[in-house]
Formats: C-alpha cells, structure tokens, sequence
C-alpha cells in the first residue's frame, strides 16, 4: 500500500523529523496535540492538526482512543509512532493494524517480546546473541537465585523483569546481600512498572554502551547500520552519542553487525530496531532491544547516509529495504548532543518561554528542534528541547565542529544543558575516547568538588 496520509502521535523534535520525512516524500501529515503543545512547531507545519486530550500524557499521547479517533476523523492511512510514548506499546501496533492503518513500526508480536526483558534475553539467546551469565528467566527463590549468582560470579545486578530508566535495580556484592535486595528490586517494580518480576544477571565492572542499528524488510532480509556508542550517561539517561565508538575496529563491528542482522533476519522482523549491548574487554554483552526508532539515529544517518524514517515508512507501505548490506559504506564521524531545558549543574528542570534563538549553521550541522522564539517550553513532558548533531571526516573534526557549533548555539529564556556538553568537549579523557558508562558521573562528581 501506498500511504498518502500519515498521522504523528508524539510531540516535540521528533513529531517534526517524521513530518519532514513525510513531506519530502509527497505525504500529508495529521499532527496530533495536547493542549499544551498547541503552538508546536509540528503542529503549525502539519496539514492538519488534533486536539486530542489535556497536557497529561495519560489523557493525550498515551490515549490510544483518542489517538485512532484522530487518524479515523483525519482519513490517515498510517500512524509513526515516533519513540516513548506509544512506541513499543504492542496492543497499540495491534489496534492501530486492526483499524486497517499501517503501524510504521515492528509487528506486535516483536515489540511484545522485546519489551519483556526475560523474554528478549531468551529470544535473544536463541538468536545467537552474546548473553550476560545470569538467570534464564524470573527468579524468585532465593537458593536458586544464590546458585545462579554463585555461578556467574559476584558482583551482580538484579533488575525488574519489565524495568528501564536504573528502577528496579540493584547491585549485589556478596550472597549475605541476596535475598534482601532481591525484595528491594521487586518491590521497587512492582511500584514503577506494576510487575515485581525479577532476574539477575552478571555486574559488570566498567563497562561500555554499545547499540547496533538494525532494520528488517518483515519478510526475512535484514542488515546492520553500524553501531553508537552511547557510554556517556547520567542516572541511565543518555547524555551524548557517537558513531562509530573510538574503541570498536572494522572487525569487531562487522562481526557484532553481521551477527544482529542475521539475527534480525531469522525473526522476521521489521522496520528500524537497535540491540543494545555493553562491551567490557573485547567482548559484546546483550542488554535489551528497543523495537523503535531512536532519539540518536541522526548520527547512524550522518555516516551512512541513509535517512532512517523514510526507510521505516516504505518498509511499512510493504517494500523492500532500499539497501542491501553491501551498499552501505561508514565514513566519517558523527556526535549528537542532547540539548536539555535543565540547569547545566543541578539538572533540575528549566521550563519556560523562549526569549532569544539563534542556531548553528554550516557545513554538515544538524539541529533537530522544534524551538522557536517565543514558544513556551511546557513543564509536562520530557526535557529535551533540541538535538545538535555534527558529521566530521575524523572524530577529531567533528569534536571540532561540535565546540563552534555550541558557541553558535543561542536559547535564552530558560537554562540548558549547553555548558555541560562545552565543558565535556574539553575533557582530555572524552578527547581520547577513554569513557565508560561509569564516566560522566563521575566526572560530574569531581566538577562539583571544585
């Protein structure tokens, strides 16, 4: 099928990334909106727009009624859900799909093995994936669990079955500590996610966030984008990502892609997923797999070219990928800084009205924002205000870029995470690649104690 009118349920910088995508490719686009987003640059650039609900998420862009009245009323043949909100949510891919709309998305099938942790490990195991030691699946018994931890070694890392954003996780060192945080984990779970399941897994020490960027036809042809280095994080928040990781060589990343897209292959799976790794000592650990597209694609499309929403949304009018592996070349190197409404030191959030905007320009300088002068950054939703992205042929030129594109950078009116990225771009350590998923708080760590 060929769709002709696409409707976005998300907001911010990415609802106006699919839109682009869209019109590019002679598509109409239906913004959806709470009332708090009413002014949205998406909103103003869309064909049309629909209020679908009060500034809670619950009662706008998580209500899937409202949303499929909105693509009902619109006459939209398609629905892109972005990433968050609804876009690893499986019962809505099936309801969507069940309205005769195409979800710009995986099948339901796969975002609901994916999204349960035990499940995604199995199936990942399964796949030939590189698995951390540790549990099969849910441990609730405590000499099993003291067997399974025994076995892989202490320390490790409990984590709830249904978990993201470090809830529902604990570190245990010693097997005194087992079954007390093995009730912790579960507790904690039961209140964020409303599962207390829990599995454990080998900890390991200091390791780095490595992804692999996949994408499947749905009918048994796949291949690898590479990957994203993504070790640079706050409390489990990505904070800076760059492609290719300093540390990975051709080989490495050949052998880990050419394993995810077979893999990806084997499933059946379709449109854009990233497998999520941590790599410690030359070896790739499976940690999760984000059925959706990212909120760091932009840098897998700075060094391979590829523009990454187009390919999702013909994958899901049912054609085939545009490229096969071969025709993939990686060159240069590519740094997205995510650009928060927060206070550079204390993080806390900085909503507020855009006083002055000015933004970076030139050679291979992308800034994915729906800011303007004069929007009202609402206090109700995610901090990320803009995403800054620059190509280099080195990583040397495009840290390079990076730091005159920041000093270019202008948002008055509310502070923001500028500084943190101009002060990191001055770290020796962050110059040599030498960082790990421990890094960034640590270094925050000793800024605060000068």
């Amino acid at each position: 099928m060929a769709i002709e009118k696409l409707l976005i349920a998300n907001r911010g910088e990415i609802a106006l990334r699919i839109h682009r995508a869209c019109h590019e490719m002679g598509i109409k686009t239906v913004a959806v909106h709470s009332t708090a987003d009413a002014d949205a640059m998406h909103v103003r650039l869309a064909d049309e727009a629909i209020c679908i609900g009060p500034p809670a998420a619950k009662d706008s862009y998580l209500n899937i009624a409202a949303i499929i009245s909105a693509a009902e009323i619109s006459g939209a043949d398609a629905i892109h859900p972005g990433y968050g909100f609804l876009s690893e949510n499986a019962k809505f891919a099936e309801i969507v799909e069940a309205h005769g709309l195409a979800f710009v998305g995986p099948k339901p099938e796969h975002i609901r093995t994916m999204g349960d942790k035990i499940e995604a490990k199995r199936t990942a195991g399964a796949l030939g994936l590189p698995l951390v030691p540790g549990s099969d699946g849910a441990v609730s018994d405590v000499e099993e669990a003291r067997a399974i931890a025994d076995a892989a070694g202490y320390p490790v890392i409990i984590k709830a079955a249904s978990g993201g954003g470090g809830r529902g996780m604990k570190v245990c060192t010693s097997p005194d500590q087992l079954e007390t945080l093995m009730q912790q984990a579960g507790s904690e779970a039961k209140a964020a996610f409303g599962d207390a399941t829990v599995y454990i897994e080998k900890y390991l020490g200091n390791p780095r966030h490595i992804e692999i960027q996949v994408f499947g036809d749905g009918n048994g042809n796949a291949i690898h984008l590479g990957e994203r280095d993504c070790s640079l994080q706050r409390r489990h928040q990505k904070v800076l990502e760059e492609a290719p990781s300093p540390v990975l060589s051709q080989a490495e990343r050949e052998r880990i892609g050419g394993i995810c897209a077979k893999a990806m292959a084997d499933m059946g799976y379709r449109g854009a997923g990233t497998i999520e790794f941590l790599w410690e000592n030359g070896e790739f650990y499976f940690i999760e797999m984000n059925t959706r597209l990212q909120v760091e694609h932009p840098v897998t499309e700075m060094i391979t070219g590829l523009d990454l929403v187009r390919e999702q949304i013909r994958v899901a009018e049912g054609k085939p990928l545009s490229v096969n592996q071969e025709d993939i070349r990686f060159a240069g190197h590519a740094i997205e800084c995510r650009i928060n409404a927060e206070d550079p030191k204390t993080f806390a959030p900085s909503p507020g009205t855009v006083t002055s905007y000015h933004v970076p320009g030139g050679m291979h300088v992308r800034v994915d924002s729906g800011l303007y002068q004069g929007y009202k950054v609402p206090p109700y939703y995610d901090s990320m205000i803009g995403k800054l992205i620059v190509y280099g042929r080195t990583r040397e030129g495009a840290i390079m870029r990076l730091r005159r594109a920041l000093e270019e950078y202008v948002i008055e009116g509310m502070k923001t995470t500028i500084p943190l990225h101009q002060a990191l771009l001055k770290d020796p350590e962050f110059l040599n690649g030498d960082y790990t998923i421990k890094w960034l708080e640590e270094w925050l760590a000793r800024e605060d104690g000068q």
